[in-house]
Formats: C-alpha cells, structure tokens, sequence
C-alpha cells in the first residue's frame, strides 16, 4: 500500500488536499472548537517557523528576535482596522502593507549586524525583540499609540466579499463557524508560503544562502554578495512574520505585548531545530508538533484525577517538564531533528574523509 501511495504522488497530493479539507470538521466533532482554533495557530505558527527557517536554516543567521517582527504584523493590523484611531480598512490593504511594514524592520535590524556573526548576531537580535515588545508596552504616553500594557482590542475580523468572520455560515447545506473559514484563509496563505519557500530554495538566491550558511568567508572569495543576501535574509524572514502578526490580531481581536515575548521567539526556533532545519516538510512537522503537543499536555491534570484522584503534581509545571524533557530527548537520539534534509543527515553520521566532505559542501541537497 505504501509502495503503491509513492509511486503516484498525484494521488498523495488529492488525498492530502482532502485530509486538509476535512481536518476542521474531524477536529470539531472530536474536540470541539478548540481544536480547531488549535488548528489555526498551528498554521499560524507554520508561517512563522517558515519565515524564521529562510533566516536560520537558509542563510544561517540566528535570530532570537524574530517575534519582534510578529508583534509589528500585529499592531500595524490593529492601527488599521480598530477604533483605536477610528480606521477601518479592508484586510486586503492592511496584510500587503503590514508585510512590507514587518520588511523595512527586518532590513532596520539586518543593516546593522551585517559583521556580526554567531553569539554576536543572537544577542543583538534578542536585544531588538525585546525592545519592540518594551515599546509596545509603554507606548501609551504621551501620545498613546499602542494602549501599553492594556493591549488593543475590538480589532476588526477579515471580512471577503461582504462575508465577515464573525458568527456561522451557511455554505452547501454546510454550517462553517468563524473558525472553520480562519482556517481555510490561513490555510490557503500557508501553502503560498510554501511554495515561495520552495522557490527561493531551488533559486539562485537559496543556493547563495546556503553558500553564507556553510562558509561566508569562501562565499565572499565566490563573488557572492553577502551583504545583500543577509539584508535579503531578515526582509524575507520579517515578510512572513508580519503576514503571520495581521493574521493573528485580526483572528484574536484583541492583542498585547505579553502576546510576543522571548519564549515566542524560542518556540519557533525550537520548530525549526525539532522538525529539521533547513527543511521545508521538517520546519512544517516541528511547527505542527509544537504547537498541539503543549495543548495536548494540559489534560495532564485530568489523567492524574482519572488514575490518582487527585492532582499530585501541578500541570503547568508538568507540561512544561515533559515538553523540555522531550526536546532533550529529540537533541540526543535526532540531532538533526524529526526530517532533516539528506544533506543534513550525512553530515551527522558520516565517518572520516566522507565526513569532511560533507562538511564542506555548499549545496544543501533536499529531499
């Protein structure tokens, strides 16, 4: 059977494209309708690995601070369409320019650590994810422009050719909750970014990338621009999390800084480094895993209640043991993570001079 599904990937795609279809109406009626809101952070959340993994797993620059440019998607979608300064633009107007809003932040961080690499590069951009969210939060006085710490609520949902995304729908003797229709939207933009993903992958610019990522000395000897390429980088990266940010004030209704933290930021690398850096269907894997398996974790304290009759250990700090425990696990038996790339997985466990071949390869073979 499985030899069989390989050897047709036309039939893979048709059956994978209707589990997606039907995955809302599978979760609904096996959880509810948290799962599927779990389903749209998840997708969410994809975005946002995939933004992080053209920063991290292409071009090799470690960027703590990515949330930051989630925060910005966010905030310039509440500006636009709340009554916060009594604008109410269409979302078709708002997404565009808060991606390229997210771009120009990305090229402000970018510009200034073109020198720095490693350590260097992740202090500095934890530094700027941390001073995006300590503005968000404090400027409120005295112009108030964010609300502070109060947050910005009443923000307008997506609304498409007069359908709002508010309520239930009637759609082919079908009733869609608001739910249901954020997650074909997010669905339907998530498979764009893969396939721009994809594209930037096999182009010039993702061999380039990948080229800065192994050696940027060799690639600056190849005549490759490396200052370019890392502006390029963290434009690229801050588009998606921009795109992910509007999505998400407009999906939540209602945002605060506490919203975009430093361990926002941690998770998604956690996605990348879990699911196998540099690879599309991997980043996918991590995103999705990370997403639902802490959600999953906090029935914990019902299954103790179930087994024990009481709850011995409280379940935030259980969840949150077993969430490090299982990334340490993953670390020590999958260090190139859930589906590496092949490229990935030779440098891992070759041996000897194929080993230091490996090592110094340029191109990243996927697949």
């Amino acid at each position: 059977m499985i030899s069989a599904l390989r050897a047709r990937p036309r039939l893979n795609l048709a059956l994978l494209a209707i589990l997606l279809a039907l995955l809302p109406f599978i979760a609904g009626e096996l959880i509810g309708q948290s799962g599927v809101r779990m389903l749209d952070f998840a997708l969410l959340y994809v975005l946002l690995a995939l933004g992080l993994n053209l920063v991290v797993g292409y071009a090799g620059l470690l960027d703590l601070g990515y949330i930051a440019f989630y925060a910005l998607g966010a905030y310039f979608y509440a500006w636009l369409a709340s009554p916060h300064f009594g604008l109410h633009l269409p979302f078709w107007m708002i997404l565009p320019m808060g991606t390229l809003f997210a771009a120009a932040f990305g090229l402000l961080l970018g510009a200034p650590t073109l020198r720095l690499r490693g350590d260097y590069l992740a202090i500095v951009t934890l530094g700027f994810g941390e001073i995006i969210r300590i503005f968000m939060n404090n400027l409120n006085a005295p112009v108030n422009i964010t609300n502070g710490p109060q947050g910005m609520d009443l923000i307008d949902p997506i609304q498409i050719a007069g359908v709002g995304f508010t309520g239930t729908h009637e759609l082919f003797g079908l009733t869609l909750p608001a739910t249901y229709l954020y997650y074909y939207l997010f669905l339907a933009l998530t498979l764009v970014a893969i396939l721009v993903a994809y594209r930037l992958q096999d182009s010039r610019i993702g061999r380039a990338w990948s080229a800065l990522r192994e050696d940027e000395v060799a690639a600056t000897a190849m005549g490759i621009n490396t200052r370019n390429l890392k502006l390029l980088a963290f434009a690229m990266g801050a588009t998606f999390g921009g795109l992910a940010g509007g999505l998400f004030a407009a999906f939540q209704g209602f945002i605060s800084p506490e919203s975009f933290n430093l361990m926002e930021s941690i998770l998604i690398l956690c996605m990348i480094v879990l699911g196998g850096m540099g690879h599309i269907p991997g980043v996918i894997v991590g995103a999705v895993l990370l997403t639902i398996l802490p959600e999953a974790l906090r029935y914990l304290g019902d299954l103790q209640r179930a087994t024990l009759g009481e709850v011995i250990v409280d379940t935030a700090n259980l969840r949150m043991l077993i969430f490090g425990l299982a990334l340490v696990l993953m670390m020590l038996y999958r260090p190139a993570g859930l589906w590496p790339s092949r490229q990935r997985q030779r440098e891992l466990t070759a041996k000897g001079e194929v080993a230091i071949h490996e090592q110094e390869s340029l191109a990243d073979v996927q697949r």
